[in-house]
């Protein structure tokens, strides 16, 4: 049998059949098993079924390929030789396994688990023997009865918990380890009334028909609801498919002298360099990642809020520095902070799983750098490391401003996330969602997140939860999110209709505000005053080091002077969009000239209209020319049809023509003059121009004054201007030749010689087919892919939310092609664009100005076709610098 035809590779014992190299076929958590075995750690025996399987499962109806069942059979047999125990065992200590998931790309909580499989009504009895410990056995049983029945039975969740809590309330105790025997005992035969009673049946007693339970039912999760948003958001593809990991179980709830616990090599919020996690002792592993208990910190450094209990270093300060090592063997062998599991069972450690670990964006950067300093990694890997879009993003995200009043804080919980937030409190995902696409700020508050609140932890500003640590589903998710997150405040108490909570004596409820602190743990009720972030430092830092690498430029799409100032700020160099039409509506001068402007009768009436606002324009480019001195500044003429200035409301007419001296009817009539079935389609861009001369004149001589006021000031100005809509070469040298006859006429009188190019926004599919005749009168392009992408997709986007959302469920698409650009389309058109444009023009310089800009996939692809900037929004620039950086690395 070959390799490919293998579908399962052994792990654990004297040597693995898999390695790190492996991790689309055996996914991530199976290629790191391996890798650990061969290296030495310990690590409980078991296998690994291939993400090939879960392809051909898919594709097949849910049949698996021919010989599977043989081969998972001699690999059981394989794990009960290593461990010495026996799988299906009526008598003894049997061998019971554990199946998890494990997706070549990390999707943490999203995909399903069980635990305990192999255990049934005759062998928990034995099992009770021969450990000589009834309770840990019947823990263990109710365990695997309460997630087989929901994993792989499909039973609602919340009835066993029902049916658990009730109990515990019946005989008055609150935790898992004050339960007995007889306790376990009941809650099992509990949960046996409720099965019967839902499904007719409780679980399996063939152990190996539970098996291949689980073994399916990870299969099937790789296409559940959280596991599909959890790779759309992180634009993870749907054909991977997850490995199945089969390993033999081991417990951290057998005794006092257990324990189970998740640590990181570093701070995965700070990125201190020390051991950080919690644990728990006589706990298994999803107690810990649940939330259901609030850990204990592995260390002194790992201790947070108000946690007293004791460390793993003081408990068992033996068993703490044997983990320390084998936890930093890990990190030096994979040059990466590592995320771990890990159980102690009855003194002896196991590792359970690493993998590079999530972390903050602050972290991320801090991270990067201290290993360059240490030798483990070199700038390119440094760079690497760094999320472009997640981590940029957070770190750019405000902060409480350090002169508000904090001494009212109501309560201090984990620092699970850094950053902070102010938003209105939801308590579940659904209103969450439903709420921030109306565009409002809110706050998800939970007792503890779960892999189906994924989307609402998308939607929302930040997240607050009752329980869990900073290891927690919550805590994980939100730092991979860039969200702030405060977990773990016992303080919290829902109200029994779950629309308020009380910490203390304050009650808050539905749509009150609340401000979160994710750096300190701290809750505020209200709204407190936030500040940026602090983007010097080792930010600044971790920037100039990626500006040493990238060739494409970094430009900003700014209107205003402040806008500009602060694009220079993140690093923009240069200005790559200026859209005019929105210094327009500032003032209710500048909006009643452009309206007398648009209904005069006249060329004289309508050039005295826009003469009223060539000083207010000029003034505009010169603040913004100040800004940005001595970078380029490209500056868009009028784009939008005119119809957007005027009022859209019947009952506004009247005051609108008395406010401009004119007759009601002559309004009336320009309006329908006006009128268009598809405006987007219409008399816009270079056609006003065309048509309204005395507007784009007026805009250009603005430009021209404002660039030499600048330079008579001192300054280094360095305008551009830009042509929008343009289709046919026609359009392009008829606006040209009227745009230089302006320049010239406005720089021989004032004495002065400089050169203002003019180029085009490249928007429309016919300018991409013919570029290389536009760019004769062309000086630049700029490709406008927001309505390059809807005039070659002929979608509208502002429509796009009535069927792209379900496109992308549906996979009909990938990607929203108005956020990333489609390159086998949009960018085939930019890409000819460029390669006729430079074949006419050598040299010229081409960009992008639409919202992909800053996307790091559409930022990959300018680079690879040879662009000679980006411009995106000003938030944006820092992401597109890094972007830009990491494509030069990867690329060349």
């Amino acid at each position: 049998m070959t390799r490919s035809q293998m579908y399962v590779y052994a792990f654990g014992g004297p040597k693995a059949e898999g390695s790190a190299k492996m991790k689309s076929l055996l996914g991530g958590k199976g290629a790191n098993l391996a890798e650990m075995t061969n290296i030495g750690v310990p690590v409980p025996a078991g296998f690994t079924i291939s993400t090939e399987v879960c392809r051909h499962f898919t594709e097949n109806h849910q049949n698996y390929p021919v010989g599977l069942e043989k081969l998972v059979t001699d690999n059981i047999h394989r794990v009960e030789h290593i461990m010495e125990r026996k799988f299906a065992a009526d008598k003894g200590v049997p061998l019971l396994f554990s199946c998890r998931s494990g997706a070549p790309i990390s999707m943490p909580g999203m995909m399903d688990t069980v635990l305990d499989l192999g255990l049934n009504d005759k062998n928990v009895l034995s099992y009770a023997e021969a450990t000589g410990d009834p309770t840990f056995a019947w823990d263990c049983y109710r365990r695997l009865v309460q997630m087989y029945s929901n994993v792989v039975l499909g039973l609602e969740h919340g009835l066993l918990e029902h049916d658990l809590t009730e109990y515990k309330a019946l005989v008055g105790k609150k935790l898992d380890v004050e339960m007995n025997a007889e306790d376990w005992q009941a809650v099992v035969e509990r949960f046996r009334t409720t099965l019967q009673t839902h499904l007719g049946h409780f679980i399996p007693q063939d152990p190996h028909e539970q098996l291949w339970g689980a073994i399916r039912a990870v299969f099937l999760s790789w296409n559940n609801t959280r596991a599909r948003t959890y790779r759309r958001l992180h634009d993870i593809p749907d054909n991977l498919g997850t490995a199945v990991n089969v390993q033999a179980m081991v417990f951290g709830n057998m005794s006092d002298n257990s324990a189970t616990g998740v640590a990181f090599s570093r701070n995965p919020a700070t990125g201190e360099r020390e051991v950080y996690g919690e644990f728990l002792i006589h706990a298994q592993g999803e107690d810990i990642v649940a939330g259901i208990r609030t850990p204990s910190p592995v260390n002194e450094i790992s201790r947070s809020g108000d946690n007293k209990e004791p460390s793993l270093e003081k408990t068992m300060p033996g068993l703490y520095q044997e983990f320390k090592t084998v936890i930093n063997r890990l990190e030096v062998h994979y040059h990466d902070v590592q995320d771990v599991e890990f159980t102690i069972e009855e003194g002896k450690l196991w590792m359970l799983q690493t993998r590079s670990g999530k972390r903050s964006g602050r972290a991320a950067i801090e991270i990067a750098l201290d290993m360059l300093k240490e030798g483990l990694i070199d700038e390119k890997t440094a760079l690497l490391r760094v999320d472009p879009r997640d981590h940029i993003n957070e770190m750019l995200h405000p902060r409480i401003d350090p002169t508000a009043d904090r001494s009212h804080s109501l309560v201090r919980g984990l620092a699970a996330s850094p950053g902070s937030a102010v938003g209105q409190i939801v308590f579940d995902a659904d209103t969450a969602e439903a709420r921030a696409k109306k565009g409002d700020k809110v706050l998800l508050v939970r007792h503890e997140t779960s892999a189906e609140d994924i989307h609402g932890m998308a939607a929302a500003v930040g997240i607050l939860t009752a329980t869990g640590g900073l290891t927690s589903h919550a805590a994980v998710v939100a730092r991979s999110m860039g969200k702030p997150c405060v977990s773990g405040v016992s303080e919290i108490h829902f109200s029994k209709d779950k629309k308020s909570i009380h910490i203390g004596e304050t009650v808050l409820a539905e749509n009150d505000w609340v401000t979160i602190d994710g750096a300190t743990g701290q809750v505020f009720a209200g709204k407190l005053p936030l500040v940026k972030a602090d983007i010097g430092g080792r930010f600044a830092e971790f920037m100039a080091m990626a500006d040493k690498y990238r060739r494409l430029g970094v430009r900003a799409n700014a209107d205003t002077p402040a806008d500009a100032r602060r694009a220079v700020e993140l690093g923009a160099q240069g200005i790559g969009l200026c859209r005019t039409e929105h210094m327009f509506f500032e003032t209710e001068e500048r909006l009643t000239a452009m309206r007398a402007g648009i209904f005069a009768v006249s060329d004289v009436e309508q050039n005295a209209a826009f003469e009223r606002l060539l000083p207010i324009q000029q003034q505009d480019f010169e603040e913004i020319l100040e800004a940005m001195d001595g970078l380029p500044v490209t500056i868009r003429l009028l784009d939008p049809p005119l119809h957007e200035f005027i009022p859209s409301k019947a009952n506004e007419l009247a005051s609108f023509a008395a406010a401009l001296g004119i007759p009601l009817d002559r309004v009336n009539h320009r309006i329908e003059e006006l009128h268009e079935s598809n405006p987007m389609l219409g008399h816009r861009g270079c056609r006003l121009g065309i048509t309204h001369p005395n507007l784009y004149g007026m805009q250009v001589r603005a430009i021209v004054r404002a660039a030499i006021a600048r330079k008579r000031a001192g300054g280094n100005p360095i305008p551009e201007i830009m042509i929008p809509l343009v289709a046919h070469l026609g359009e392009l040298h008829f606006l040209r030749l009227r745009s230089e006859a302006i320049i010239k006429e406005e720089l021989e009188a004032a004495g002065l010689d400089f050169h203002i190019h003019i180029g085009t926004m490249i928007e429309i599919p016919r300018a991409a087919l013919v570029a290389d005749r536009i760019a004769t009168d062309a000086e630049f392009f700029s490709f406008g892919t927001n309505d390059l992408t809807q005039m070659t997709f002929g979608i509208s986007r502002d429509d796009t939310a009535h069927f792209l959302p379900q496109y992308m469920e549906m996979g009909v698409l990938t990607h929203d092609p108005f956020e990333t650009i489609d390159i086998n389309g949009v960018g085939q058109l930019m890409q000819m664009a460029t390669e006729k444009g430079r074949a006419t023009r050598p040299g010229m310089s081409v960009g992008i100005c639409g919202e992909q800009g800053g996307e790091p996939k559409s930022v990959a692809f300018c680079h690879k076709i040879g662009l000679t900037y980006v411009s995106c929004s000003p938030f944006r620039v820092p992401n597109a610098r890094l972007a830009a950086a990491q494509a030069a690395i990867t690329q060349d």
